[in-house]
């Protein structure tokens, strides 16, 4: 923690925030690397201000488009009280889309609720009526627990999730729709498959890699599909990104014929809008439900990212910073 002053004045299309949430995220540890493994993330550079997605309220402005009081949210919002930004790196966003709940435009109606659509709309191929069963692995965080309720609402018959805790699980199936849950630390995750998938897997939302994904791998049927959110499980090892499937696993992959294939959401901008908007009428309408973890202080915001990556909390970790 470091404090500064910021300047008195600020230049021409520029403007002074306060920010009320900053969002931690298990790809913020790929930028701890001296290579974040991706050309669309950058590292973190050693006694530089950390960033990431942010919301926060417009104090001042000198750019055309934004005014005192407007709420605005970017991807690269440095982890600041205060700060001076360029409005151009800004987007202007209206909280009566999420019922008023301003930290869901980090989470469930912001890059992570599109990762899930656009996910599973570009890499799952679910057709409605087709009977198909998704396994989703890290089911409890942000992502998985966003992706479980949208294959639902996009047609799969049967969705099960994998998380490690008795009380995940039964938030999961209770509160969020799932058909099943498996806790993977105290359960045998390849026997509760066959126990919840007897048909095989039809598409599955990879979250965390390693074991539990090659438990699934095998239970996947031909011409199935692996939709690659994230490697969580790996991020900690020196292995490329995707990291390669164990030769056993990618021996049943090419056999089964099953597709998987990086999936970068930042590739489809084009379409942000339209999934926006439909994110929101889906949490307006309750046809979404939205977990948060909260931790108060821009203090904490360590200590919230470590249980985030720990697997400590549910659905989506915000730091609220001020009122």
């Amino acid at each position: 923690m470091e404090e500064v002053t910021l300047p008195d004045t600020i230049a021409e299309g520029q403007v002074k925030v306060r920010t009320l949430y900053l969002s931690v995220d298990p790809y913020m540890r790929c930028r701890m690397n001296e290579d974040s493994g991706s050309d669309y993330i950058l590292p973190w550079k050693v006694s530089e201000v950390t960033d990431g997605g942010g919301i926060g309220v417009v104090e001042e402005s000198r750019d055309p488009h934004l005014v005192v009081g407007d709420f605005v949210s970017c991807f690269s919002w440095p982890w600041q009280t205060k700060a001076i930004l360029n409005g151009k790196q800004l987007e202007k966003i209206d909280p009566q889309l999420v019922g008023g709940q301003l930290s869901y435009f980090l989470g469930a109606a912001g890059l992570t609720g599109l990762t899930a659509l656009l996910g599973i709309r570009e890499k799952g191929h679910v057709s409605s009526g087709a009977n198909q069963t998704m396994v989703v692995s890290g089911a409890a965080g942000a992502c998985g627990s966003l992706a479980g309720q949208i294959g639902v609402l996009e047609g799969c018959s049967r969705v099960v999730g994998i998380c490690g805790t008795d009380e995940k699980c039964s938030i999961l199936v209770s509160e969020m729709g799932f058909d099943g849950a498996i806790n993977y630390k105290k359960e045998n995750v390849a026997q509760r498959l066959r126990e919840l998938c007897p048909a095989g897997v039809d598409i599955y939302f990879d979250n965390v890699g390693g074991d539990i994904s090659d438990a699934v791998i095998s239970h996947m049927k031909p011409n199935s599909h692996i939709i690659l959110c994230g490697q969580i499980s790996q991020y900690n090892k020196d292995v490329p990104y995707p990291p390669p499937l164990p030769p056993a696993m990618e021996e049943i992959r090419k056999k089964q014929n099953i597709t998987r294939e990086r999936f970068l959401v930042l590739n489809y901008m084009e379409k942000f809008q339209a999934s926006t908007m439909q994110l929101c009428q889906w949490i307006k309408e309750g046809k979404l439900k939205v977990r948060e973890t909260e931790v108060k202080g821009l203090e904490n915001i360590g200590a919230a990212f470590q249980s985030m990556m720990s697997g400590g909390n549910i659905g989506k970790q915000i730091v609220f910073i001020s009122e």
